[in-house]
């Protein structure tokens, strides 16, 4: 009975955010006749209801300072990435319960692997809203921003995005474009043969190249003096310079090559540790919102009807936590306050001074059942 009123009541609450929402949802086109003022204030009550949400599932906010930290620290994830903050107005995140995991990361280029404690969140959420389109104004496009383009979100969009199992420090890979970079220790890989393979070539590029000009010049009538030995020197010349182009058409292979592999990377770590998106979020939010109710407000009319069924306030929340770690083995902060909240809400809670008892359970399905037939009313 319990749960069908917390069901009935979070019903109305995901029609709720699914129509606030339906302004920022980068899969849709709204209409254009809000006004700025009114989009603001249509983003704002998504955000509190949003936050208010994840708080209900017992969700905390990760402070910005902790954010930061991730984009200099690496985990499971490790390639430098680059994320394009400027394309957000707003952005934060949320997580639920933790683990520390042990972990084989590469080392010594691969040669060697090594085992590393990482803290891993079991639950990460992602609010990014991207900043509003600039009326009249062109977008300055390049040609990689061009090709990125297709899956970038419109301007004034706001993107949820839902993790499961991330390390605590690759918190950076989960922004929406982000982008892989090479690092100092890629570059010097890449960069090193480049310039010892290169130089030699240029040299003997630069002692042709004026004779290959000279026989150019000849041909089209620029000249009139060849010497014997200048179409040898030339078709050397040509050849250095297939030789060059064939070189750096080699290096930027190996430097395409070499980001493919980060990118594989970061998509291995973090594509399959995605549980939902956008839209599709909130029914798995707002249900794990009413589990969490539901757990908790069980939770508490049970520790106080068992004996002595008048307890305060901390003892409720001992008892709580006790049975959940002797029964599931797992150590909880239980949210005492929003479960007594809860069983005054439905009329099952009675104060006394610091002491509260619940009703008896006959009585308490009889207060429950009045409940139901009032929300069937309304």
């Amino acid at each position: 009975m319990l749960g069908a009123i917390l069901h009935h009541q979070y019903f109305t609450e995901l029609d709720r955010l699914r129509q606030t929402y339906f302004y920022f949802d980068p899969e849709l086109r709204p209409p254009g006749h809000l006004s700025a003022e009114s989009l603001e204030s249509a983003y704002r009550d998504l955000r509190e209801e949003f936050v208010r949400v994840l708080t209900e599932a017992n969700f905390v906010e990760i402070g910005h300072e902790e954010i930061l930290r991730a984009f200099a620290e690496h985990a499971l994830v490790r390639v430098k990435v680059k994320v394009p903050l400027g394309d957000y107005r707003d952005v934060r995140m949320f997580r639920r319960g933790h683990h520390r995991e042990t972990v084989s990361i590469p080392s010594l280029f691969g040669l060697r692997r090594r085992s590393v404690e990482v803290e891993v969140y079991d639950d990460v959420v992602l609010m990014v809203a991207t900043r509003p389109d600039i009326a009249g104004a062109e977008p300055r496009l390049s040609l990689l921003s061009a090709r990125r383009s297709t899956t970038k979100a419109r301007g004034g969009a706001v993107l949820f995005k839902y993790f499961r199992h991330i390390p605590r420090w690759d918190l950076e890979a989960l922004f929406p474009n982000v982008r892989v970079v090479m690092g100092i220790r890629d570059q010097l890989t890449l960069g090193v043969p480049a310039l010892v393979g290169g130089v030699p070539i240029l040299l003997k590029l630069a002692s042709t190249l004026t004779v290959l000009f000279v026989v150019a010049g000849f041909y089209l009538g620029l000249s009139g003096k060849l010497h014997d030995n200048d179409a040898e020197q030339a078709l050397a010349a040509i050849s250095g310079l297939f030789a060059l182009g064939a070189f750096v058409l080699r290096q930027w292979s190996n430097f395409h090559r070499q980001s493919l592999i980060h990118q594989k990377q970061l998509t291995d770590n973090i594509y399959y540790r995605n549980v939902n998106n956008n839209s599709g979020i909130f029914n798995y939010l707002i249900g794990e919102a009413e589990e969490q109710d539901w757990k908790e407000a069980l939770l508490a009319y049970c520790s106080l009807l068992a004996p002595p069924a008048s307890l305060s306030r901390d003892e409720v929340k001992l008892r709580a936590e006790d049975f959940v770690m002797q029964r599931f083995g797992l150590q909880i902060t239980f949210g005492v306050d929003d479960a007594l909240a809860r069983l005054t809400s439905l009329g099952l809670l009675r104060k006394d001074g610091n002491h509260l008892a619940v009703l008896p359970l006959a009585d308490a399905l009889t207060g429950l059942e009045r409940n139901w037939v009032a929300l069937l009313r309304t």
